[in-house]
């Protein structure tokens, strides 16, 4: 076990290589079990089993259009010069039926949706005939089967609808409610903890004053993980007091810890030495600028983030680390939910070889412009910035005109 002394105040040991530290999270970070929930909360949800439909949508043959049900062969012939005459013998409006059968001569008023009654192959629009008392004269021959929305069109028993895996739409919780379901088997959503540490802190909505700084983690950070498919457990704000840090840890009954601040080698950086003591510390130092300080690690079946309280850093460790397990503990994608494009740069980027850099760019003339890749704290450099690259540890950088692919925030 590394003794704090290892630990503070003397840099980090190791600086864990970003692949190695994304395959930990994707060692560690699998799907979470399956949970039956209500249609009304589907809305996003992730699909644990496929779906089949065990019935027909619709189950009755049905009206596409308003007019009048009748036997198709009758109107043949018909026309303005020579127009055939029907008895009309009832009505037909959704949800009720004409419980007889349509004779020769006879017709049907039906309303679009209403069950096509028997005896009747055809629905005749209402334009195409002129009422007169109980009779309409027809002047337009109507084929079999015209404007009848038949049994099964839209779905047929025992189709296949849904894969597992799926991210469900309005759309398709809708096609559900169609086929009868009252709710589904999703992957539950990973419940997420906050600890935000620091004595110099001041709550969300409080004024800066002294030497005291107001909190905006909390509130970044509880956007992006619901982004992310996360449900919100506890945000705790806690004093730089290594036994209240502790405590929180260790009661917390979240799938995910995520401490910010405290997290580096200095004296009040109690969360490395705590989750080495507690559980099991994976990572403690990343080749990444910034989000140097981010740390991994396991307390039973919990996984843990060390975040950076710099909120650039605090973002940059997020998005690259933290986001990809909620994704993957709620069955979602790993892919970022940041929208891709490529630009030319107007000026060139200047990277060290060994470390990925978190660089910010301004969409400017149809051209990306790097306006900051250090500056951990001054989170004005991403409201800025229209998006965002990482450049890798092999490269030194991107020269000025060379096509780059950035990520845009919005």
């Amino acid at each position: 076990m590394k003794t704090e002394a290892e630990i503070r105040m003397r840099g980090f040991l190791r600086r864990t290589p970003v692949p190695e530290l994304l395959d930990l999270i994707r060692k560690y970070c699998l799907a979470l079990e399956n949970e039956s929930v209500d249609l009304k909360h589907l809305g996003g949800r992730i699909l644990a089993e496929p779906i089949c439909s065990e019935l027909d949508v619709p189950n009755f043959d049905r009206s596409a259009m308003d007019g009048y049900a009748l036997k198709a062969e009758e109107t043949f012939g018909a026309s303005k010069y020579a127009p055939l005459s029907f008895e009309v013998v009832g009505e037909v409006t959704p949800g009720t039926r004409f419980e007889q059968t349509v004779d020769s001569g006879q017709a049907v008023r039906i309303m679009t949706g209403g069950p096509v009654p028997a005896g009747a192959d055809a629905i005749l629009v209402a334009e195409h005939a002129e009422a007169e008392g109980d009779r309409i004269h027809v002047h337009e021959p109507v084929p079999p089967g015209k404007h009848i929305g038949f049994r099964g069109e839209d779905i047929r028993a025992g189709a296949p609808l849904f894969e597992s895996g799926r991210k469900l739409r309005p759309q398709d919780i809708g096609l559900l409610s169609s086929i009868g379901m009252h709710e589904a088997s999703v992957v539950r959503r990973p419940i997420i903890d906050f600890l935000i540490t620091g004595n110099e802190l001041l709550p969300p909505g409080s004024k800066p004053q002294g030497v005291s700084i107001v909190d905006s983690n909390s509130l970044m950070l509880r956007q992006l993980a619901e982004r992310d498919g996360a449900e919100i457990g506890k945000i705790l704000h806690l004093r730089d007091e290594r036994e209240t840090i502790r405590k929180a840890m260790l009661e917390s009954d979240a799938d995910l810890i995520c401490v910010t601040g405290g997290t580096s080698v200095g004296l009040e950086d109690h969360a490395p030495t705590l989750l080495e003591e507690i559980g099991t510390l994976l990572v403690h130092g990343i080749p990444m600028r910034p989000a140097a300080p981010t740390g991994f690690g396991l307390i039973g079946p919990r996984k843990v983030f060390l975040l950076p309280g710099n909120p650039v850093s605090c973002l940059s460790a997020y998005d690259c680390f933290v986001g990809l397990a909620i994704r993957r503990l709620g069955g979602l994608s790993e892919d970022w939910p940041y929208r891709k494009t490529k630009l030319l740069l107007r000026s060139k980027i200047a990277s060290q070889i060994g470390r990925i850099e978190y660089v910010r760019l301004q969409i400017q003339e149809g051209k990306a412009e790097p306006i900051a890749s250090g500056g951990a704290s001054i989170l004005s450099s991403t409201t800025r910035a229209d998006g965002f690259l990482l450049t890798e540890e092999s490269s030194e950088g991107f020269a000025e005109g060379e096509e780059v692919e950035l990520w845009l925030y919005d």
